[in-house]
């Protein structure tokens, strides 16, 4: 038997999703080890080994692809452990890092302070030397300035360099050659070129970009040199793979000089995995969310394209990489309550993580969070945690819960939990309303895709909220990411910048296709080296445009077929049409001349997929996985009612049951209201939807919430 693994570093949980070349799955959860994540990874597969029944070393030999995603460089620059980084830069351009965009975040706020830089002055060495914005030479490079600078990193004991000199995407040859110095006297240091990580226009996002791929680079390097050791001792031969921010997967080798392409990437999978579920209900747009120990990710997928922006930030840090839109707020199921000084109830984003975690994990946490409260509600089982093996301690998660919130607020224990668990709810609700209705998407439109341990217990709730009224919950959902990180394709970005009016009068052609034919050639390249054939290779283009006198430019995919046969009014149109749907007008008729910034490419090697296995027809009886009746806390009763509990894992194709019941399977729980019924498909996964004559109304519902 052949298996394929993807496993997902999270900040409480390590998931792994194990799967055989039939379609059979299986799921892990191992607490995850923030001191060395790859501990909690070699622990994952030592369980997966013992549940197969043979050693480590022989289940790794029927290895055939592990895709990994981590949290390692994230962390790293939230937490401030970052590599000590060194950045060389233009004469006059040296404090750019601090300055930024010169724009206040906060615009009202008169303590607003910046971020500090990762990067701070006195390693931030001047160079003197100057290409103008055409990549014409003004001031050749002065390499006595870049000796002074190596000495200063040196003595320094500086880890990694970043190199970022004014319109060097225009012209390489200074920043070229101080690599070639920096190498050959720091041969041990990490080096991070912008024209090679981010090769575009816009002097303070190409430095802040460039910096954090220089200040994670060696944390990730090591931590892949440590865990791909792990793995060749214990004899692994298969393809090892790298989950990426842009929704890709990629090499080590490739990731490891792009390490900022890490950064947020582990939410990434699951909009990939949701593409892959949806689809098997014939939806293309769709909304997922994936609610774990520590966050909730919430990202929108129309016709079954992910969002992407070039506009990320991490920390506060500009990254102009490509990276899914993805909206992450501190709500999982370790967010802990605690009360502001108006004296609101307040859930998270602080976190009890894996290690104290809840209370009720019984592993030294005192403050009360998310699952404690779910818990004292009963959405949660006490002897069936984690299927059984955590036993959870209902008694101190209702002592804390009674000190921390109930008691200050003068409420009773029950309203607490409730009130936890409610404000949960709407923190996740407005999450989704971000990535939905602020870009112009009305969320009742959309299907709801509910992963993460913590989701299925909250999904009915948020949806509800957002008046949605179809749940997928896949038969995964517990470990989403790591079923995305299977499902995902091999992806390399490339950008050219390109400033210029957008007409076929202003744009040379041969430039032009010169241009398309280059970025396709280093494509093909990358790709070839990655030994994926050419059937399975494929590339996408867009362009980045704007309205003349516009800041901000917009995205636009654009077929290859239009970009090389020159049509430039029917790609114009499709930025017209584009940014009417963003921003409710266009200047189409005005006759304003748009202006190209970037082309950006996107080569994609197309990976084997693991199958879905389908099932045999059950029936509609969920008798048979009838577990027994528990005290459950109704929303719409705002009480406890003696309902059935269903075993999950027992429940096949067709199995239909009508709210209030709750499913319990080995590692999630799904929570079904009173006005919602639920059905399992051919698939494993679980259908949820409002029956109508059962909905609310917007004023019972208003007044349910109290609003």
């Amino acid at each position: 038997m052949i298996f394929k693994i993807g496993i997902d570093v999270g900040g409480t949980f390590t998931d792994f999703l194990l799967m055989d070349n039939k379609g059979n799955s299986d799921i892990f959860k191992v607490l995850s080890s923030p001191e060395d994540p790859s501990i909690a990874v070699m622990k994952g597969l030592n369980q997966m080994a013992r549940k197969k029944g043979i050693s480590l070393t022989s289940f790794l030999g029927k290895i055939e692809i592990i895709v990994h995603g981590t949290t390692v460089t994230t962390n790293a620059v939230l937490t401030g452990n970052v590599s000590r980084t060194g950045l060389m830069t233009t004469k006059g351009f040296r404090d750019a890092l601090q300055m930024r965009r010169g724009i206040r975040e906060e615009l009202y706020n008169n303590k607003y302070l910046p971020p500090v830089p990762i990067v701070p002055r006195h390693l931030r060495f001047p160079v003197l030397e100057r290409m103008d914005y055409a990549g014409n030479l003004v001031t050749q490079i002065d390499e006595t300035d870049v000796i002074k600078g190596i000495d200063l990193f040196k003595d320094q004991d500086i880890e990694a360099v970043a190199v970022c000199f004014m319109h060097s995407y225009a012209n390489s040859t200074h920043e070229d050659k101080a690599k070639e110095m920096i190498r050959k006297h720091m041969p041990d240091a990490y080096l991070s070129v912008s024209s090679s990580v981010l090769p575009q226009i816009r002097f303070y996002d190409r430095v802040s970009t460039t910096v954090l791929n220089a200040a994670v680079g060696p944390i990730l390097k090591g931590y892949l040199s440590r865990l791909a050791a792990r793995l060749l001792e214990n004899r692994f031969s298969g393809i090892f793979l790298i989950m990426q921010s842009n929704g890709g997967v990629t090499t080590p080798e490739a990731v490891t000089e792009l390490a900022a392409s890490t950064l947020l990437s582990g939410p990434a999978a699951a909009p990939m995995a949701g593409i892959a579920y949806a689809e098997l209900h014939g939806q293309k747009s769709f909304i997922t969310v994936d609610m774990g120990g520590t966050s909730f990710d919430a990202a929108l997928i129309k016709d079954a394209q992910p969002i992407v922006t070039m506009d990320g930030k991490v920390n506060r840090m500009a990254l102009a990489l490509p990276m899914m839109e993805i909206n992450t707020i501190g709500a999982g199921g370790g967010s802990i309550a605690w009360i502001d000084e108006g004296g609101l109830l307040r859930m998270g984003p602080q976190s009890a993580g894996a290690y104290p975690g809840p209370v009720c994990y019984g592993l030294g946490g005192k403050a009360p969070s998310c699952s404690d409260a779910n818990l004292i509600l009963g959405y949660l089982s006490a002897d069936f945690f984690a299927g059984g093996t955590m036993k959870l301690d209902k008694p101190a998660a209702e002592a804390a819960i009674q000190q921390t919130v109930a008691t200050p607020m003068k409420m009773d224990l029950v309203e607490a939990a409730y009130g936890m668990y409610h404000i949960m709810n709407v923190n996740m609700a407005s999450a989704i309303r971000e990535i939905s209705v602020q870009r112009g998407f009305d969320p009742r439109d959309f299907l709801l895709v509910c992963g993460g341990g913590a989701g299925p217990i909250h999904a009915a709730m948020i949806a509800l909220e957002l008046e949605i009224s179809k749940i997928l919950i896949p038969k995964e959902s517990s470990i989403f990411c790591a079923a995305g990180m299977l499902l995902s394709d091999l992806k390399h970005d490339f950008v050219r910048s390109f400033h210029t009016s957008f007409s076929a009068e202003h744009i040379e052609k041969h430039h032009w296709l010169s241009l398309v034919k280059n970025l396709e050639a280093e494509g093909k390249k990358i790709l070839s080296n990655e030994n994926i054939p050419e059937k399975k290779r494929r590339f996408q283009f867009c362009l980045d445009l704007r309205y003349i006198g516009q800041y901000h430019e917009v995205s636009v995919p654009i077929e290859i077929e239009d970009i090389k046969a020159l049509k430039f009014k029917k790609m114009a149109d499709r930025f017209h049409a584009e940014h009417n749907r963003l921003y409710g007008y266009d200047l189409k008729d005005e006759e304003t001349a748009v202006e190209l910034v970037n082309i950006r490419m996107t080569a994609i090697g197309t990976t084997d997929k693991p199958a879905f296995r389908k099932e045999s027809f059950a029936g509609r009886d969920a008798s048979p996985a009838l577990k027994g009746k528990r005290n459950v806390f109704i929303p719409s009763k705002m009480n406890f009612a003696s309902i059935d509990i269903y075993d999950g894992n027992k429940m096949g194709f067709g199995n239909h049951v009508s709210g209030p019941v709750i499913i319990e399977q080995k590692n999630t729980t799904i929570f079904v209201p009173s006005m919602f019924e639920i059905e399992c498909d051919e698939y494993g996964s679980f259908m949820m939807t409002i029956m109508h004559e059962k909905t609310p109304s917007p004023d019972e519902k208003r007044g349910r919430n109290g609003k």
